[in-house]
């Protein structure tokens, strides 16, 4: 496979990659993936699972490792980590997407996430890479804050060249010269990708933001550019979040957002009808 290969060259090409991971199909269906930055305590994460779960999430995110731009910042709870999110999968049904940062853990990281994420400091952690490309888990590949389309595609390619077609892209937002925001969420980058690649892609206004006011819009407008899904930060009690609490979503907060992206998907039904119609003419 190749996520480089443009869909005009051949129409059998055309069909975007489905990654399923239990009952969730990624590329097929709008997926939610919610939950804490990181994983501070088993009740924390248990509670917060229920309640994005409650609110419609079908999958949970959470840290086990927070790789921090400063060494003095909560760095996660490591394996005590991903046994509370093995916890809260079976208290849920949730599965789980959790970040690996060292290409030695992959193996055993493995044992107990759903989804090994990538994040945007280990984008070109080629080593890294082709440990993720050798494993039967998918792989959810962060933009890296200065890249292109071409190089994270590229990043891409090291994990499918080993054999692992599961690879989901993940918009978080680039660095610009603009301060309001955490980052600059690149939204135009979800339909470009859809132009060039097979893989699903989706957007994370959390990171990307930073601001947790424009959340909201910015899930809103991840849907309406056609990405396959969204990834928000939400704690049971952002006061007490120990990373990014600033960008944490309380749970009543999101289940407003769940209910207004079922709004809005049901126009977007009726939109990509009307493509549909156009297409056939």
């Amino acid at each position: 496979m190749n996520a480089l290969r443009l869909t005009s060259l051949n129409s059998d090409d055309n069909r975007q990659t489905v990654i399923t991971v239990d009952n969730v199909k990624i590329g097929e269906d709008f997926v939610v993936i919610a939950g804490p930055c990181s994983v501070e305590s088993e009740e924390q994460t248990i509670k917060t699972a229920q309640k994005v779960k409650e609110a419609g999430a079908n999958m949970l995110r959470g840290g086990a490792f927070k790789p921090r731009t400063s060494p003095y910042d909560f760095q996660g709870l490591g394996l005590k980590g991903l046994k509370i999110l093995e916890k809260a999968k079976k208290e849920t049904g949730l599965p789980v997407v959790t970040e690996v940062t060292d290409p030695r853990d992959v193996s055993w990281v493995c044992e107990y996430a759903d989804v090994l994420q990538i994040g945007t400091r280990n984008m070109q952690n080629f080593s890294l890479l082709k440990e993720v490309g050798k494993v039967n888990k998918p792989a959810l590949l962060k933009r890296g804050m200065y890249s292109t389309l071409k190089e994270w595609l590229n990043c891409a390619e090291y994990i499918l060249a080993e054999g692992n077609p599961n690879v989901i892209l993940c918009e978080r937002g680039i660095r610009t010269f603009e301060t309001y925001t955490r980052n600059t969420l690149d939204l135009s980058i979800v339909p470009s990708v859809k132009e060039v690649s097979h893989l699903p892609v989706i957007v994370d206004p959390s990171h990307g933001t930073g601001r947790l006011s424009v959340i909201e819009p910015m899930s809103l407008a991840a849907m309406a550019a056609g990405a396959d899904g969204i990834m928000v930060e939400v704690h049971h009690n952002p006061c007490e979040a120990l990373c990014d609490k600033d960008q944490a979503m309380p749970p009543g907060m999101f289940a407003v957002l769940m209910k207004k992206l079922w709004v809005l998907r049901s126009c977007m039904d009726e939109i990509n009808q009307i493509n549909g119609n156009k297409t056939l003419e």
